[in-house]
């Protein structure tokens, strides 16, 4: 079996907020093996870009975080500042949502890719910038030694996102993180978008984990997913496998809210209630005043349980293995 490009372990972030502590993610374990797109879902507010912020080692000053993540071998939870700079852009990397935030409007698109590459390998400027020309033509810019000193501005959204993307794989991180790499853009781009990271990352055997709402992204690219609420992962299994039979309660809520051909005009299927306020007491299933599968034992938290290649947290799940009767 492969050895995992990143371990997460236990990983908790807690938020010091007017004086309470804010517990935006709650002992999340996840492992992406190289080769593989681990997608996380969930709501918006479940901690899923915390998550990818405690791994590249970019979380606020007000945050603490607990537990281990490893990048191949290396612990970088809690690593010294200068140690994480020099795993970002070389052996970790990250796609942001806007990729306008990502380039710097006075330097070339060409420049900024290139500049990557020197900061982490001993090359030449010309070498820096014959590389930076292949990459851009990889991730399908027209022309890459002619628009290489174009401006970020002279670029499409789509286009722009693709000089993200290779300034992200310029130095062949073991892992990307991509943190809805695709909302900013129209559907046609999106999916363009996907299937080159999906290529990308298997032509370099790339363990990428990608981090999404959107569960339609997830079943086109996807191998396995990771299902956050509140904090917590709720479920995690292959995306076949989670499509076919959810077992969280939350999980099937998600999918039933997706749209769907037959559905009838005006018509939405949306979750009730909302995401709890995690800066309270919270020691039972985080969805229990959601759930329409309540049970008595919900008031106090549920472990997981392996259903074939699925592992859920969930008491009526575990009921339901056991033969007990519905409460």
């Amino acid at each position: 079996m492969t050895a995992p490009a990143l371990t997460i372990t236990d990983l908790r972030v807690g938020f010091d907020v007017r004086g309470a502590v804010l517990s935006a993610v709650d002992g999340v374990s996840l492992t992406v093996e190289p080769g593989q797109i681990v997608g996380l879902v969930g709501e918006s507010g479940c901690g899923k870009s915390t998550l990818a912020n405690a791994v590249m080692g970019l979380l606020p000053a007000q945050a603490h975080a607990t537990g281990s993540v490893q990048l191949d071998d290396e612990q970088v939870l809690g690593a010294e500042p200068g140690r994480l700079r020099e795993l970002r852009g070389d052996r970790i990397a990250m796609i942001f949502q806007d990729p306008s935030t990502s380039l710097d409007p006075t330097f070339s698109i060409g420049e900024q890719v290139a500049e990557t590459i020197r900061a982490h390998r001993h090359v030449s400027r010309a070498q820096a910038r014959a590389r930076a020309v292949e990459l851009l033509g990889q991730v399908g810019i027209p022309d890459p030694a002619a628009r290489f000193s174009d401006p970020p501005h002279r670029f499409s959204g789509g286009m722009r996102q693709r000089v993200v993307i290779a300034a992200a794989l310029a130095n062949d991180p073991s892992v990307l993180i991509a943190d809805e790499p695709t909302t900013a853009l129209d559907v046609t781009i999106q999916a363009q978008i996907l299937r080159l990271i999906a290529t990308l990352c298997r032509e370099h055997g790339t363990a990428v984990l990608l981090i999404t709402h959107d569960l339609g992204v997830v079943a086109q690219v996807c191998d396995r997913v990771g299902v956050m609420y509140a904090g917590q992962l709720v479920e995690e299994a292959p995306v076949a496998e989670l499509f076919a039979a959810p077992q969280h309660p939350y999980t099937r809520a998600l999918l039933a809210a997706l749209p769907s051909a037959d559905a009838k005009p005006g018509r939405l299927v949306v979750i009730p209630g909302q995401v709890p306020d995690l800066s309270g007491e919270l020691p039972g299933c985080r969805f229990l005043d959601r759930c329409d599968r309540a049970r008595a034992e919900c008031v106090t938290r549920p472990q997981p349980v392996t259903i074939g290649a699925t592992t859920v947290s969930c008491w009526d799940v575990e009921a339901s293995l056991h033969g007990e009767v519905e409460r």
